[in-house]
């Protein structure tokens, strides 16, 4: 498996920050257009709608690789669902990186977010387009419920579902509590989980401007069957997956 930890010093952190910078004003102008255009959009089709504005990651990543040397490879092809099968994603979470990625990958995807996020002007009309699952977090109860239902109803539209069962992003090393509630979606509505681990949080470190040039590694594992399993023993096999395959990063 090739791997690539991008190396820190002075002169690499400056470029980092110089590059980081024009990646952040030409990210912030396609927000902007992307957000207006999803405006102009909303009497299409949701569908037709996610397909256009989902392109927006897709600049995003190719303008990141360009810009700032983040660059991917895609490990474990064979086991990307078809279009006609959706199921329940459960990926690490190290950075905004794979927010964005898997969106692409794995499209069409509701991602269970914060409700703040719709707020933000632009990004969060853009944001709107692709039908997340937003939830509130003042209400951790309500919250739970909302995920739930709302996630088995987009799986009945044939739309996957994309969670990161540690909540929030964590260092390169670390390892957060997987919730459960990706394990109940998926049980309810009797599909498989795909579990992914990526290391972009060596490239794009969380709460840092800089990204710095590097290889992330996203690997797909083969689908994890939800029947006739609790969903304590299924997020169990999902977290043995990922950690054991993060280690391998």
């Amino acid at each position: 498996m090739q791997t690539s930890k991008p190396q820190k010093g002075a002169l690499t952190e400056t470029l980092a920050i110089v590059r980081s910078a024009i990646f952040a004003v030409i990210y912030t102008l396609l927000t902007v257009i992307y957000g207006a255009v999803a405006i102009v959009l909303k009497p299409l089709h949701p569908r037709i709608r996610h397909r256009i504005i989902v392109s927006w990651t897709h600049l995003v990543i190719t303008l990141l690789s360009f810009i700032c040397g983040v660059r991917y490879q895609l490990l474990g092809k064979d086991h990307l669902p078809s279009q006609n099968t959706p199921v329940v994603i459960l990926a690490k979470h190290q950075s905004t990186w794979e927010t964005l990625y898997l969106q692409g990958l794995f499209w069409p995807a509701s991602t269970v977010l914060k409700r703040e996020l719709l707020k933000i002007p632009f990004f969060g009309w853009g944001l709107q387009a692709l039908l997340p699952i937003a939830i509130d977090r003042t209400n951790p109860r309500v919250a739970l419920r909302d995920v739930k239902s709302k996630g088995v109803q987009q799986l009945s539209r044939s739309y996957n579902v994309l969670l990161f069962p540690e909540g929030t992003r964590v260092a390169p090393g670390e390892k957060g509590k997987y919730a459960r509630s990706g394990a109940d979606i998926a049980i309810e509505a009797g599909v498989d989980i795909i579990p992914i681990a990526v290391n972009s949080g060596h490239c794009w470190p969380a709460k840092s401007f800089a990204k710095y040039p590097g290889l992330v590694s996203v690997v797909v594992g083969k689908p994890i069957s939800s029947k006739g399993k609790t969903s304590k023993v299924l997020i169990d096999e999902v977290e043995g997956w990922i950690e054991s395959t993060m280690a391998s990063l």
